[in-house]
């Protein structure tokens, strides 16, 4: 633990060294979640507004929803970045046919997204949360193979996972796990196929078109703005059963491709549900909120993903006397991307598992990996 302890105080001093912040021009807050595309890869901005950016760097783009794209000529240590369409004087907000809109980006998604064989370092991270305290941390540098930069339905409706996404463990920089009661994890015998679906944002585009063909779904969007070629865009969907969606994206109207989006999901209203515990203990669950967001960004003439992210907060799980409020975060950052061959990877990940069974944690440099003060302190809890 303290030849642990030493390797995260060294990446600290290494990497305040050769960073940069990204904050609200107006406010002064970190901005979170900030892209930055730099000319050999791309990173993003932890919870503190904090990211790994060599002092030498030059030429790059910082941006993220709801802020305007910095394009930055010479390194700095502070981004300012101005929130969007604070003043609208040409473009009126306007309504839009956003079923329309999803149904031509499904459509020919293959066609505007880059659907050949690709791999990517990327940044995997998973974060758990229980009645707001972090128990559960996995931060680790992956490459993950991609064979067509789709979900396949026919391949995941048939389980042939490994057609469609593989992935590839390289460095676990953190994993830790605090204990906590088994009574709050669902038995799950294998891994769902919605659940490999949600890597690719073909299948969130497909998950909301459905939404909107059910009985009595009222939605809506509306264009709120509009920055050089993109068109900021949000939307709304409300279903008979309880569930709403709402959501924004930005949508480039020349390629006709949705570079940016975010959704949230809110199952609050709906019924709570019986499940039975991995020890067989029965326990109750009410549902809360789901965030989903996708990123996209052009490189060498084609749509790339730069982040898929899936988020869930406020679901409630009751046993006995106890209310546990329960928080997830899955990320991958897409650090680098390179075109591929169909072979795959070797060694991989098994998807019907927990991906962090039995993964060694290495100690190697790190480059693309910071943590925020929450993390760190939990690193260093005793």
């Amino acid at each position: 633990m303290k030849h642990f302890y030493f390797l995260f105080v060294l990446l600290s001093i290494c990497l305040n060294a050769q960073k940069l912040q990204v904050i609200d021009y107006e406010t002064g807050k970190p901005v979170s979640n900030a892209r930055i595309v730099l000319p050999e890869q791309l990173v993003y901005t932890n919870e503190d507004g904090f990211a790994p950016v060599d002092a030498t760097s030059k030429d790059f783009e910082v941006s993220a929803l709801g802020f305007k794209k910095e394009k930055i000529k010479n390194f700095s240590s502070v981004i300012k970045l101005q929130p969007v369409f604070k003043e609208i004087e040409e473009v009126k907000i306007v309504s839009i046919d956003i079923k329309k809109l999803f149904q031509d980006v499904f459509k020919n998604y293959e066609k505007r997204y880059y659907d050949k064989t690709s791999v990517y370092d990327v940044v995997m991270k998973n974060k758990y949360f229980n009645n707001d305290k972090l128990y559960f941390m996995a931060i680790s540098e992956a490459k993950l193979w991609s064979k067509t930069n789709w979900y396949n339905f026919k391949d995941g409706y048939n389980k042939r996972y490994d057609d469609i996404i593989q992935l590839q463990l390289n460095n676990v920089k953190y994993l830790k796990r605090n204990a906590t009661d088994s009574v709050f994890s669902a038995k799950m015998k294998e891994v769902n196929h919605d659940y490999i679906g949600s890597y690719f944002f073909n299948h969130e585009v497909d998950r909301v078109l459905r939404f909107m063909k059910t009985s009595n779904a009222k939605f809506s969007g509306t264009i709120v703005g509009e920055e050089e070629d993109e068109q900021l865009i949000n939307f709304k969907l409300k279903t008979s059963y309880g569930v709403t969606l709402d959501g924004n994206l930005r949508y480039n109207k020349i390629d006709k491709v949705i570079t940016s989006y975010q959704i949230i999901y809110n199952q609050e209203d709906l019924a709570a549900e019986k499940k039975i515990s991995a020890d067989g203990k029965e326990y109750t669950v009410k549902g809360g909120i789901a965030t989903y967001t996708y990123e996209f960004y052009k490189k060498d003439g084609v749509y790339i993903p730069a982040v898929s992210r899936v988020e869930s907060d406020k679901f409630t799980y009751f046993y006995k006397d106890e209310t546990h409020v329960k928080k997830t975060m899955r990320e991958i950052v897409y650090n680098t991307f390179t075109k591929a061959d169909e072979k795959g990877l070797d060694p991989k990940v098994d998807f019907t598992k927990s991906i962090w069974q039995g993964i060694p944690v290495k100690d190697e440099k790190e480059t693309t990996i910071l943590l925020s003060k929450e993390e760190q302190e939990f690193v260093n809890e005793k």
